[in-house]
């Protein structure tokens, strides 16, 4: 497990004047809860704001304490939408750090549900981690990182004594770290549930970047070559029916749907909560629109998952190939 240390950064940035929940329109208010990540630099704070990202937190990294008040005030206003966030404060904030124990007290007072996670490891698993990034430890800029992670424990120990969570991330792998969180921080209906998109692509136009598992379905019939379907796009009967005309694409479905069968649930073991599963043709208007259609259709009544389709070049015009 292994996260970018992060650099000293001096912003003087104070909120605004403590308001009550009885002073904003908070009633109305969509915000249910809100998770404070805090500890040592390299200790894993950036995988741990991921896995609250991908549970759909809104999400805040680098936020000194006195900003944290003020995030709150803008979300518990009726217009907000926001129903549960997620900031990192650490002492990349510098002085402001020094506020934290004050602001968590102040959640209180707006009668917000709150966390606090603290994320600390051994000090030679945190040397190594700089090492291995070759970043200076923000307590210590011109000095060694052991001097760093001394003040920094100095520093965080009235926080730690105050987290509702404390995780050891010592010979921990990033993995481990997500699945960990997820277990003991994440509400129960988000821990099992992966979002997957299907997205549709064509080759000529380049291959996607954001792709964890990619098919490439160039070896069924294509209907540009027909004049009638040229202009149509998978989504069209008449081009789903051409494609599946000689048998292949069934025989394609049975293949990938066992393969996807025995994968999805070993990526949500993992730790996953994203996975994008690319269907790649030519052109990117026929075949693949109508294979991620169809396996988007097919996974879409499953309460594990969470089902979305692209299609990336179904617009394009059906140039020559």
């Amino acid at each position: 497990m292994s996260e970018k240390p992060g650099t000293m950064r001096d912003v003087a940035v104070k909120g605004p004047a403590h308001q009550t929940r009885d002073d904003t329109d908070a009633g109305q208010s969509r915000l249910r809860e809100l998770v404070v990540i805090t500890g040592f630099s390299g200790a894993g704070k950036s995988t741990a704001m991921n896995v609250f990202e991908d549970a759909g937190y809104f999400c805040v990294d680098n936020l000194p304490p006195e900003m944290i008040r003020s995030l709150v005030e803008l979300f518990v206003h009726s217009g907000s939408k926001v129903e549960r966030a997620a900031v990192v404060s650490d002492v990349r904030g510098g002085a402001y750090f020094d506020a934290l124990q004050a602001v968590v007290d102040d959640l209180e007072s707006f009668g917000l549900t709150h966390h606090v996670l603290f994320l600390e490891a051994s000090e030679q698993t945190l040397v190594t981690r700089y090492k291995e990034t070759r970043r200076r430890h923000p307590l210590a800029p011109n000095g060694s990182v052991a001097e760093g992670v001394s003040a920094e424990r100095e520093l965080l120990a009235p926080v730690r004594e105050r987290a509702d969570l404390v995780i050891d991330t010592t010979g921990m792998s990033a993995a481990a770290l997500r699945r960990k969180i997820a277990s003991e921080s994440l509400p129960r209906e988000q821990l099992t549930r992966l979002a997957v998109t299907f997205m549709s692509f064509g080759f000529k136009h380049g291959p996607p970047r954001e792709e964890d598992l990619a098919f490439d379905v160039r070896f069924l019939a294509n209907p540009h070559y027909e004049p009638k379907l040229r202009e149509l796009t998978g989504l069209d009967q008449p081009v789903i029916d051409y494609i599946a005309r000689d048998g292949r694409l069934e025989v394609f479905y049975e293949r990938v749907t066992s393969l996807l069968d025995f994968l999805l649930p070993q990526y949500v073991a993992e730790g996953k909560a994203h996975l994008v599963i690319v269907i790649g043709c030519t052109g990117g208007r026929h075949r693949s629109v109508a294979i991620a259609e169809h396996l988007a259709e097919l996974y879409r009544g499953r309460e594990d998952l969470a089902i979305a389709v692209r299609h990336r070049d179904v617009d394009k015009r059906p140039l020559d190939l």
